[in-house]
């Protein structure tokens, strides 16, 4: 392929908008070996691993162990990828002191190799903050794993990092959690909050860590001017997909669904402002994300639907509607066309449910 047919910096942004990110285009396959490759390098000889989302809570979780326990190697893993990297860890983390952080499990599928994850780690912690099918929680227990699942719409994972890590945080780390929990649960009470998501968004996972380990959530100022020019575009992306918008009434509730590779928190709080009592953002990669509100608080089960899980009031999804390329080019052409009504399904049988 052409590398200029996916190169974001020549297309514009309607057409960005519309199209996902050039990693799209590289097979699993090749993404899967490749973040083998660096799990197998990360667990090396390491005596401590964090098995994280790579976004602002994972991460500010691995800042935490890395003060607490010395040193930590990452292991990413998508909410999607949980068995992978559990199976890796099995495979190369022999003797290790294992924390997974801020993932929860779908399915058992995801819990396959767990087994074989604890006979090899030293022990494995589990902090999480997310809707946990009660099963699941019990399997994992069983395995032998210390699991601590917070309340999911009053903490963040790192808050339960912090209470669980046996060690004395500096009061930098404390606010750093404080801020992280402001944006993960979307409070929108501190500026800085979105000044971390993004740099967690934007930033290599290792620079990330490093800098939050030395300046908390105060960001130098060199990062904040970076932000502040990538905002341009982000910002623009924001307005192309509320601009696409529409509200339906499904039940007692108003929906607001659009579509577009944006940044779905700030979609959905234009949304909100706009009468939504939860919003669907689908993006060109296939996925979804669900955002409600005190008058919706069923997020999760309308994306546990449609292959995916989450919170409350926030929730994940890619509807298993895309057998080929194909399909994807009709879901790019139509705006996420099919996607959009599978997720508007679930919504309507919560309604039908409720009545």
């Amino acid at each position: 392929m052409d590398d200029r047919l996916i190169d974001d910096d020549r297309l514009s942004v309607e057409r960005m908008s519309v199209l996902p990110g050039e990693g799209f285009f590289y097979p699993d396959s090749l993404q899967q070996q490749q973040a083998e490759r660096e799990a197998v390098e990360s667990l090396a000889g390491a005596d401590v691993a964090v098995v994280a989302d790579p976004d602002a809570d994972g991460l500010a979780c691995v800042s935490l162990v890395r003060e607490a326990r010395g040193e930590g190697a990452l292991v990413p893993a998508s909410p999607h990828k949980i068995a992978d990297a559990l199976a890796w860890v099995g495979e190369h983390g022999a003797d290790t002191e294992v924390y997974v952080c801020d993932l929860c499990p779908d399915s058992e599928s995801d819990l396959a190799p767990l087994a074989a994850a604890t006979d090899q780690a030293d022990s494995v912690t589990w902090y999480d903050h997310h809707q946990w099918d009660p099963d699941l929680a019990t399997q994992v227990r069983e395995a032998g794993v210390d699991l601590v699942v917070g309340e999911s719409d009053e903490v963040c994972t790192a808050d339960v990092a912090l209470s669980e890590l046996d060690a004395e945080f500096e009061t930098t780390h404390e606010e750093l959690v404080a801020v992280t929990r402001d944006h993960d649960l979307w409070l929108r009470e501190d500026d800085r909050s979105d000044d971390l998501a993004d740099y967690a968004h934007w930033a290599d996972s290792e620079e990330f860590i490093e800098t939050v380990r030395e300046h908390g959530a105060d960001l130098p100022d060199e990062i904040r001017e970076m932000l502040a020019e990538r905002r341009v575009k982000k910002d623009q992306l924001i307005e192309k997909a509320v601009q696409r918008a529409r509200l339906r009434d499904i039940g007692p509730w108003t929906v607001g669904v659009t579509y577009g590779r944006c940044s779905q928190n700030e979609v959905a709080q234009a949304l909100r402002e706009q009468g939504a009592d939860a919003s669907v953002v689908v993006k060109p990669s296939g996925s979804a994300s669900i955002r409600g509100t005190d008058a919706f608080e069923r997020c999760h089960e309308v994306a546990a639907q449609v292959n995916g899980g989450g919170h409350p009031k926030a929730a994940g999804c890619k509807p298993g509607i895309y057998d080929d390329m194909l399909d994807y080019a009709h879901h790019w052409s139509t705006r996420g066309a099919v996607a959009k009504e599978a997720i508007l399904e679930g919504f309507r049988r919560l309604a039908d449910e409720r009545e």
